[in-house]
């Protein structure tokens, strides 16, 4: 199924309205957004390429057609990276609906604003009915959703059967050292955090959610140092 548009869709609230979106959009959530932004464009501006790369190529996604959900996608860094490297419709799905007009500019900078749109809305209530989404794609978002088990269900109950999840945090197994190191040392201490215990909450949570077809990736730096490079999980919807 492809998912084309003749006209850009930024606010899209289309077919899926199995519930109605919750989004924020007020004074702090603006600040909160170019914050966001700022940091995506920065510090963070070298992961989303090789990101996409390695998710495009690891799950086979360079002809395939449908639908792709970026779950807190702020300004779409990540989306679009995608979008130029499939031919899949993204969608980024932000709570923050001041994303909006970033994701836009981007998209038409890159010259995907046809593939490309925007649902204001909570992980944990996805306004989407069952079922329909082909790829799902989220970094940096799940240590900060309200309940972590709800949101891996919605995102399971979404995902269509044969479709693929890669949630996570951190960068792509094959980021460069010197980038890698270089965005740690700028990060400080935010960023610091057990990978271990993150690793058990999401084995727990697939256990809870009888998702058995999963894989935990902890990349590792090539040279054995302890820069961490996140830790994502992969996992599959058995196909009807």
């Amino acid at each position: 199924m492809k998912w084309k548009t003749n006209a850009p869709i930024w606010l899209l609230l289309f077919v899926v309205g199995c519930q109605s979106p919750n989004m924020t959009g007020g004074a702090s959530d603006k600040e909160s957004a170019a914050q966001v932004n700022a940091v995506v464009s920065g510090t963070l501006a070298p992961v989303y390429a090789p990101l996409a790369e390695q998710i495009v190529q690891d799950f086979a996604l360079a002809r395939r057609e449908g639908l792709g959900l970026d779950v807190g996608g702020g300004p779409g860094a990540l989306t679009v990276e995608l979008a130029k490297r499939s031919q899949l419709y993204w969608v980024d799905v932000d709570i923050n609906r001041n994303h909006l007009t970033t994701l836009a500019d981007r998209a038409k900078a890159a010259g995907v604003a046809d593939r490309v749109g925007f649902l204001g809305a909570d992980v944990q209530a996805l306004p989407f009915c069952d079922g329909v989404a082909d790829v799902i794609v989220s970094r940096g978002s799940y240590h900060f959703w309200a309940d972590t088990k709800k949101g891996f269900a919605e995102i399971w109950r979404v995902l269509k059967p044969g479709g693929v999840a890669y949630i996570g945090r951190g960068f792509s197994r094959d980021l460069p050292l010197d980038v890698a190191r270089s965005i740690r040392e700028k990060q400080g201490s935010q960023m610091q955090y057990d990978r271990s215990e993150h690793a058990a909450l999401l084995r727990r949570i697939m256990k809870e959610l009888g998702i058995s077809n999963h894989k935990l990736h902890l990349p590792n730096p090539p040279d054995g140092s302890d820069i961490n490079y996140g830790i994502w999980i992969e996992f599959h919807k058995p196909a009807n």
